[in-house]
């Protein structure tokens, strides 16, 4: 007699993302078992767990068929950045591999449902851009933004996937940034700052989602097994100004004919090598995603707003920081 309830695989588990997951899908009573994978340890003991140290660019063929998964999560993801063209390009194919092989692993087992975590930057900053942005939009990442184009690239390879196999449903989740009482890294390093670049009579509009309810809605795709492309962003904005003050940021601002050649020197000289003219262009054109299509293919409604995720990110940051540390 078959064993009841499911079971999910979660790559990339031991990431940020990956351990608000784990931590919800640790609550759900109707999951028989969860199968993580990461090559680092996880960050908190997980009940009902088998976690399997590995690079998934590797075959998982025998973890998957061993404990019978039909939902695959896939959040291993590597969005370090170089200043070395070379080094961007070799990051890119790995990203794109490990799909392949992650993919290639679902099609070969008993996975009904493959979900990937994407970004709303796949769709770019534009002048353009309509607001909202609806799930259907065209990918369009802005110029030097690499990992937009690393998941616009991974996106692409899902629907070649999809389309090649019928059997298995794909879930693709577009999140705008993610925020909470965790300490991502790369969230610290964007908005914590000595101060930051702004433009002249710009303050856009920004959305956050708080980790907490992401978690909450993959696991809500992971219950029903909803296919299709989804936004997903908290209720409400914060605009940029206002983010500023909540980060204790000092903002320049500048006239775009200033601001732009500023930036291409901050890079340059490696004062801050992470900012681009995208960074900019995401300050004049913001990326402001409808959420309707999740809303209603869900009916969940966010625990937390936009405010909410950004000011417990700050409140939890302030205390990882050391006010004299010299």
């Amino acid at each position: 007699m078959p064993q009841q309830g499911k079971v999910v695989a979660v790559t990339g588990a031991s990431g940020y993302i990956g351990s608000k997951l784990l931590e919800c899908l640790e609550l759900e009573p109707d999951l028989r078992k969860i199968v993580a994978f990461d090559i680092n340890p996880l960050q908190r003991p997980i009940h009902n767990i088998a976690f399997y140290r590995k690079n998934v660019s590797d075959p998982i063929d025998d973890e998957l068929n061993d404990y019978d998964v039909t939902t695959l999560v896939h959040l291993a993801f590597n969005p370090y950045r170089s200043a070395s063209r070379r080094e961007m390009n070799e990051i890119r194919e790995e990203n794109l591999e490990t799909l392949r092989a992650v993919m290639a692993s679902c099609a070969r087992t008993r996975v009904t449902h493959l979900i990937y975590l994407s970004s709303h930057t796949v769709y770019g900053s534009h002048s353009d851009n309509p607001i909202p942005i609806l799930d259907d939009a065209p990918m369009r990442p802005s110029t030097n933004d690499h990992n937009a184009f690393d998941k616009q690239y991974c996106e692409i390879l899902l629907q070649e996937f999809s389309q090649a196999q019928s059997d298995i449903k794909v879930t693709v989740l577009r999140s705008c940034t993610v925020l909470g009482s965790g300490s991502d890294k790369a969230a610290i390093d964007t908005y914590f700052k000595p101060w930051l670049l702004g433009i002249t009579a710009y303050n856009p509009p920004l959305q956050f989602v708080y980790d907490a309810d992401l978690a909450r809605v993959m696991s809500i795709f992971v219950q029903r097994e909803i296919p299709g492309i989804f936004n997903v962003a908290g209720d409400g904005i914060v605009h940029y100004r206002e983010m500023a003050k909540i980060t204790n940021n000092k903002i320049v601002s500048l006239p775009p004919f200033l601001a732009y050649p500023l930036v291409q020197l901050c890079q340059r000289v490696r004062l801050q090598p992470e900012a681009t003219a995208s960074n900019l262009n995401q300050v004049r054109w913001p990326i402001l995603m409808s959420t309707g299509k999740l809303h209603q293919a869900t009916g969940y409604r966010f625990y937390h707003t936009a405010l909410d995720a950004l000011t417990a990110f700050a409140n939890s940051t302030y205390l990882y920081q050391d006010p004299d540390p010299f």
